[in-house]
């Protein structure tokens, strides 16, 4: 089974804006409208063309299964998938908790959600928002051999090229399953 790429959205793809307001110069505005919203109040993100040709590139391999993990949930696929070009993708389906912090119990509150997602796969997940608990669970998921990344980017800068070559990196270090052929011809179906 092919691990999972997780990805989410805000602060990774979508920065967050410095404190006078700006994002970065290589991200262009968009107004989109997400479900349950009116066509009226629509949200304005910042998004950098880039990106989508980058995740295209992890993807194209076949060596991971991409699935957004994001708050954005099957918006994401609907409204910012389309945007980069990507196609669409599945979605953790996370609940809408009644929180005032993303951290209630020390670390994301996603994670419990994406461990019972996940079970016994292998993830790469990409989050700005990982706290030293976060870390430690990747940490012990990998030592009982379900190998586990967690790559945080800044949240006002977001996704970088050095965090696609961390995923590659990660992908070509992972051992083959047992039963799976240590080499392939490139024509199986993906």
């Amino acid at each position: 089974m092919r691990p999972y790429l997780l990805l989410d959205i805000d602060g990774v793809l979508i920065p967050f804006p410095d404190e006078d307001g700006s994002t970065p110069g290589t991200h262009a505005r968009h107004d989109v409208v997400p479900t349950g919203r009116s066509a009226d109040d629509p949200v304005t993100i910042w998004l950098n063309p880039a990106h989508g040709p980058m995740l295209m590139d992890v993807i194209r391999t076949g060596l991971v299964t991409p699935v957004w993990c994001t708050s954005w949930r099957q918006d994401a696929a609907t409204l910012i998938g389309p945007l980069l070009d990507l196609p669409p993708l599945p979605h953790v389906d996370l609940p809408r908790p009644n929180i005032t912090t993303s951290h209630p119990n020390g670390y994301l509150w996603k994670r419990d959600h994406v461990d019972a997602w996940l079970g016994d796969a292998r993830a790469v997940w990409i989050d700005d928002d990982f706290t030293d608990l976060d870390h430690a669970w990747a940490t012990e998921r990998t030592a009982r051999g379900v190998e586990t990344l967690l790559i945080q980017p800044d949240p006002r800068v977001g996704f970088q090229t050095e965090h696609l070559a961390e995923v590659r990196t990660w992908m070509e270090r992972l051992p083959v399953p047992t039963g799976t052929p240590a080499a392939s011809s490139g024509n199986e179906a993906a």
